[in-house]
């Protein structure tokens, strides 16, 4: 048992544990620490680059955000830029794009001019893009398939250049690990193939079980996805929430269509989403257009099996009855929740998501897009049973006992390593451990 004894157990090998993974290493006094992941490689789900919009959601271009919210998240996309910056990986696997929020109408447009205003001094870089200038930078977005310039008023508003803005998350999972692991000093352990079955409290200690091993640690962190509550709830923590699992797809497109990165004012009512174009990273800078929102009845969206996990997770009762009531009973959400699912069936779904995709381009047509077979992941959204209510953004399960479980929607990998910098701190305080702070904000806070 000595032998498999760490100071602290990550759970989980996406971008949130591997950056979680690699500041314990190298901003604390924590000599042991390990690393489980359930598969054969890093990032296998939804850190993977084909299963999120590949984008840094600063606050600057995502219009449901509010100003407090962009002043948080930004802090945090900052870490990441600061990140790949330090070891060099501009180019490699971060990437500057040009990119914009578009209002399309008179209300759409009002409103994207006043949010210009009041995120301007936060995003001092932002400028407003005239229809004039649109059809210069952006001429997909103006003219029709026969040429004809679009009847609608349109602005968009964002930057052409000088702003990291594109990530492919599951390659910086791999960086995090491999140079956590340079760290001189410190025993920094990767398993691959380790699924957690179960951890139990023993003592000052947590054991936790894999198929093939059992491990002790005085702390343990679980970065699982959709599976931290799940493994929260075995153990009796967190039970007055539930999962959603929520999936999203994307369509791909057959050529290069934009420039940069679109996205579209956010309706106020839906939790999720609105659509938007990004430059695919790994397509050949081809568009990738999503992404969808479609509830699924399991907790990985390409894995076989999941859906018992899935039915523990959701714990249904009458408070969960009642979320759901309160969402397919709103007009907006059901008819969003009902096309989302018309983009999944073959012959149909090209024709229907045309539909919400011109509003973008409006000369896109049926040849231009494929949909994108195993793209997109399962995010976790969390269910407040108590408050009766779907939780938006991350939500994280502290019982003070040596362990911690994180569910982390998006922007969850924007977050990763500001999420980190707090369950650091957490761990730190807890053992008894420093953590370097002056070095922390020198190397990753702008």
């Amino acid at each position: 048992m000595k032998q498999n004894h760490y100071e602290v157990i990550v759970i989980g090998g996406g971008i949130s544990g591997a950056a979680l993974f690699y500041e314990l290493a190298k901003y604390t006094d924590i000599k042991k620490i390990a690393l489980l992941e359930k598969y054969d490689a890093l990032s296998k789900l939804n850190s993977k680059g084909t299963s999120n919009s590949q984008t840094i959601h600063c606050g600057d271009i995502e219009t449901n955000y509010t100003l407090q919210k962009a002043i948080n998240v930004k802090r945090t996309a900052k870490m990441v830029e600061k990140y790949c910056l330090q070891y060099g990986y501009e180019n490699k696997f971060m990437f500057a794009h040009q990119k914009m929020a578009i209002g399309v109408g008179e209300k759409e447009v009002a409103y994207m001019l006043k949010r210009y205003e009041d995120f301007k001094e936060l995003f001092p870089y932002l400028e407003i893009f005239s229809k004039e200038k649109l059809k210069e930078i952006e001429p997909k977005l103006i003219f029709d398939a026969d040429g004809k310039e679009r009847s609608e008023d349109i602005v968009g508003v964002g930057v052409q250049s000088g702003e990291w803005s594109t990530v492919d998350y599951g390659a910086m999972s791999e960086s995090l690990v491999e140079n956590a692991m340079k760290i001189e000093d410190k025993q920094t352990d990767l398993f691959l193939n380790s699924q957690v079955t179960s951890i139990q409290k023993l003592g000052n200690m947590h054991v936790v079980q894999t198929k093939d091993h059992t491990f002790t640690a005085d702390f343990v962190v679980v970065n699982a996805g959709a599976h931290s509550l799940y493994l929260a709830h075995r153990m009796g923590h967190g039970t007055d929430y539930g999962c959603l699992p929520v999936a999203g797809s994307f369509y791909l497109t057959t050529k290069k269509i934009l420039n940069g990165k679109v996205y579209m004012v956010q309706h106020p009512k839906l939790p999720f989403a609105a659509l938007h174009g990004d430059p695919d990273i790994l397509a050949n800078g081809f568009t990738r257009f999503g992404p969808t929102a479609l509830v699924l009845p399991k907790l990985e969206r390409y894995t076989s099996g999941t859906y018992v996990d899935f039915i523990k997770t959701l714990r249904f009762d009458k408070n969960i009855a009642k979320i759901f009531k309160d969402l397919f009973t709103d007009n907006d959400i059901r008819s969003y929740i009902l096309r989302n699912f018309l983009f999944e069936i073959p012959y149909f779904n090209k024709k229907f998501f045309l539909k919400d995709a011109r509003k973008i381009v409006p000369s896109l047509q049926e040849e231009d897009i494929e949909y994108a077979k195993g793209f997109g992941g399962v995010r976790p959204q969390v269910l407040d049973k108590k408050n009766q209510k779907l939780m938006l953004g991350e939500a994280s399960i502290n019982p003070g006992t040596g362990i911690l479980f994180n569910m982390t929607p998006s922007p969850g990998a924007t977050s990763c390593l500001g999420n980190g910098e707090r369950d650091a701190k957490i761990v730190c305080d807890f053992l008894g451990k420093q953590f370097y702070r002056e070095t922390f904000e020198k190397d990753l806070v702008v």
